[in-house]
């Protein structure tokens, strides 16, 4: 039996294409892996704690080798609890619309949150990086107003799909996969909803293999 975090940033509700994929692949998903356990951790209702103040300074204190406060202990609590919630999963999905060709913030203040060394990275004795969340696979599942294919000039405006494959390898989560939910704006509503339905299928697809 596995455990699925779903990690949704859209604050849309029923009119998000990623949303609306998510659900798709969530509902394959558990007809083919019935016991398997889904929890959904909706960002937009439900923020990460801010590192400010007395989280910020436990941060500090434990990469400098040095014990927090007592009041840096409580707060860092809270940090490792939304740490522990992401470890705990055996498979993530996230899903989330392009803002201004990245991240909403919701989901960068989350990644903030949980890249942490001791937690989900450490540094070896030879000062190199190794992530801790090694044989997570991850489904990407990425709604965008446009289309931002490889080699085209849109695609240098992408910061959104090569940030969040880069900061899940740098904690050691190597196998994702992604679903291109594009464009939702760009072509008019009649191309977008043609895409949701590809993408829809997609998903219940993919869900079997997951």
């Amino acid at each position: 039996m596995a455990h699925i975090l779903h990690v949704q940033a859209s604050p849309r509700g029923d009119e998000s294409f990623s949303i609306r994929t998510a659900r798709a692949f969530l509902e394959a998903y558990a007809k083919t892996h019935p016991a398997d356990t889904i929890e959904t951790l909706d960002l937009a209702a439900r923020p990460p704690i801010e590192l400010r103040g007395e989280a910020a300074g436990a941060k500090m204190q434990i990469l400098g080798g040095q014990a927090p406060t007592a009041d840096q202990a409580k707060a860092w609590a809270r940090v490792t609890e939304t740490i522990r919630r992401f470890k705990k999963a055996d498979k993530l999905l996230v899903s989330s619309p392009m803002w201004n060709f990245a991240l909403p913030y919701p989901l960068k203040h989350y990644i903030d949150v949980i890249v942490q060394p001791g937690e989900t990275f450490r540094y070896t004795p030879q000062g190199k990086v190794e992530g801790l969340m090694r044989g997570k696979p991850c489904l990407l599942i990425l709604a965008r107003g446009g289309r931002y294919e490889s080699g085209t000039p849109a695609a240098a405006m992408d910061f959104q799909l090569p940030y969040l494959k880069a900061v899940l390898g740098f904690i050691g989560i190597e196998k994702v996969g992604v679903i291109l939910v594009e464009p939702t704006a760009a072509e008019g509503p009649d191309a977008a909803e043609k895409v949701l339905a590809a993408t829809v299928a997609e998903a219940r697809q993919k869900a079997a293999a997951f």
